[in-house]
């Protein structure tokens, strides 16, 4: 059999006989695995709370203590793990009591090196197809759509990604919404030496301050209304792979001291838990917008830019990768039209010219959603410029001057074409002829 990897899998030993755990303890470090010792219930309770483990083998007689108790306090404190009884032939009526109890299986000793390496090594597979399922939970498709690329912007992103990929360096990716940030994270994590662990993705601005911190670094039973079990948190699962913290820009101010000690630190207690547990990954972290003037406007932590862009990646936006429409267009169309069984198999000139000079400003999830459209109700061979949605919108919505218009909706187009085609809120200003507050403030104003 071959050892699996040292980080495979984490295994609490629990029984109050020293020879047994020693023996068990050498059988399975041999096989690489990360193994901790347990005599009593309250020292596997200790090594609960500071410690993460995929799997228990549990000896119900322990001395005074009662394992069907330490059994439920396992399935509170640590409700992931698998434990597997081990007991003796006289135990085995109890050893099914506890299966009912939430063990997963028993082991009847003694047992031979074989039996006990082949039950690890089959509750671990178990543990980390849940732990994949869990991290693949939400995400809706997981191709890598929009990353292939012909245009130079774009090809030089990529060539940046593989580069680092391969180190533990935070890296900031920066876009606007709908360029690819979440594709290439997982892409980063994939091309990476984490990338048999998983890539936890949490999305700041889903949640409230409160929900967040629980959300992220787990609580302890009872620690709010509610909270009828111990969890986790995203920071364990992401354990040894991956962290990617979508639109970090809303990630809540109170909370971010808290982020900022996790980074530097890998240190962190659950809600409701004054034990400093420890955790290892990589952080991504994407937003779209400007954390530079958020600094400057106290709405995010310099610091905590500072440990976030080690490395920065700017995705260009669909309308500056000219290059890759139709390809992804073709791509998409053929992805749809074989999940739908639709007849489309191209598009009329007409149409391929619309998404050419269309400016996406909802860039690859706009176009994705507009070719989803027109595979739909397209009932013939070819998308013509009708099935695709865009005749109502054109390219462009530049008021011309003179136009029957207010004056004040003449500014708002004004400073949006000009945010539009701007690196920075300093670099529209400055084209605009007014300070960055007041840009923030009209920015704010127009709802731009």
């Amino acid at each position: 059999m071959q050892a699996p990897a040292a980080d495979n899998g984490r295994i609490l030993l629990v029984d109050d006989e020293t020879a047994i755990l020693r023996t068990f303890r050498y059988c399975l470090e041999d096989e690489g695995y990360l193994v901790a010792t347990a005599t009593s219930a309250a020292q596997a309770e200790n090594l609960l709370q500071r410690q993460v483990f995929d799997l228990c083998f549990l000896d119900l007689r322990l001395g005074e203590d009662n394992g069907l108790d330490l059994l439920a306090t396992m399935r509170v404190q640590a409700p992931w793990m698998r434990v597997v009884i081990a007991t003796a032939h006289s135990a085995v009526d109890t050893a099914v009591d506890a299966i009912q109890a939430g063990a997963v299986d028993y082991l009847v000793k003694p047992c031979t090196p074989d039996q006990l390496r082949l039950a690890a090594a089959k509750q671990l597979e178990v543990r980390q197809l849940a732990a994949r399922l869990e991290a693949l939970e939400g995400e809706v498709r997981k191709t890598k759509d929009g990353l292939d690329s012909h245009c130079p912007a774009m090809m030089a992103v990529l060539a940046t990604a593989l580069q680092v990929a391969d180190t533990d360096a935070n890296i900031l990716l920066l876009g606007e919404s709908g360029t690819g940030k979440g594709e290439l994270a997982r892409a980063i994590h994939g091309w990476s030496r984490r990338a048999k662990k998983a890539c936890v993705t949490i999305n700041c601005p889903s949640l409230s301050a409160e929900l967040m911190e629980s959300e992220l670094f787990g609580h302890s039973r009872g620690a709010f209304t509610g909270a009828s079990e111990s969890t986790m948190g995203r920071v364990s699962q992401a354990d040894g792979g991956t962290l990617f913290l979508d639109e970090i820009g809303d990630f809540p101010l109170s909370l971010q001291p808290k982020l900022l000690r996790f980074i530097q630190d890998k240190e962190y207690e659950r809600v409701g838990d004054a034990v400093t547990r420890q955790a290892d990954m990589r952080i991504l972290a994407a937003t779209n917008l400007d954390l530079d003037e958020m600094v400057r406007s106290g709405r995010f932590r310099e610091d905590l830019l500072y440990r976030l862009n080690v490395i920065t990646l700017k995705l260009p936006p669909l309308r500056e990768r000219h290059e890759d429409i139709a390809p992804l267009a073709e791509r998409f169309l053929a992805h749809f039209v074989r999940d739908y069984a639709r007849p489309a198999r191209g598009f009329s000139d007409e149409a391929m010219a619309a998404l050419l000079a269309y400016r996406w400003p909802g860039n690859i999830r706009e176009l994705r959603n507009v070719i989803e459209r027109a595979s739909i109700i397209c009932p013939q061979e070819k998308v013509e410029l009708s099935h695709l949605g865009l005749d109502a919108q054109p390219a462009t919505n530049t008021p011309r001057i003179g136009a029957q218009m207010s004056l004040e909706e003449l500014e708002k187009a004004h400073i949006a074409a000009v945010l539009a085609n701007s690196d920075t809120l300093d670099m529209a200003a400055k084209t605009l002829g007014i300070d960055t507050s007041t840009l923030y403030r009209k920015r704010k104003q127009f709802n731009l």
